[in-house]
């Protein structure tokens, strides 16, 4: 999980962020047998993140 994304950004960063941040996401998704708050706070955030980057680097792949 990247720890600060702000406005100033650089999408060069882009690709491996991302790369990282879906890995990161699917590797969450298979091994999180609860449903924990936490757990969910952090697909979340992650979620958001993807999204973050997505929208300000303007990449459109579909879905995560």
């Amino acid at each position: 999980m990247i720890e600060n994304l702000e406005s100033s950004y650089d999408c060069a960063n882009a690709g491996l962020d991302l790369h990282q941040l879906k890995e990161e996401l699917q590797d969450l998704r298979i091994s999180t047998a609860s449903d924990s708050l936490e757990d969910k706070e952090k697909v979340n955030r992650i979620e958001n993140q993807i999204s973050f980057i997505e929208n300000k680097c303007s990449i459109h792949n579909g879905q995560h």
